[in-house]
């Protein structure tokens, strides 16, 4: 195994881990409308940031800002 060939691999592994995380956050396209099976692994993580955000609690005082 050459290591183009071991990168693209890890690549791909990580990819398939954030598209696993979003599809079970019942997340099925990105904010622009395209189905998150079409996106680089780039934008699955962009989409996963976003998608954590959303988790977020503000109502509890530990996760307010102000």
């Amino acid at each position: 195994m050459t290591t183009s060939t071991a990168s693209k691999a890890t690549v791909e592994m990580k990819k398939n881990f954030v598209l696993e995380r979003l599809l079970a956050a019942g997340i099925t396209h990105s904010q622009l409308g395209e189905d998150i099976r079409n996106l680089d692994y780039e934008e699955l993580k962009y989409e996963l940031v976003l998608q954590s955000f959303r988790e977020i609690d503000t109502e509890c005082g530990a996760n307010a800002w102000f």
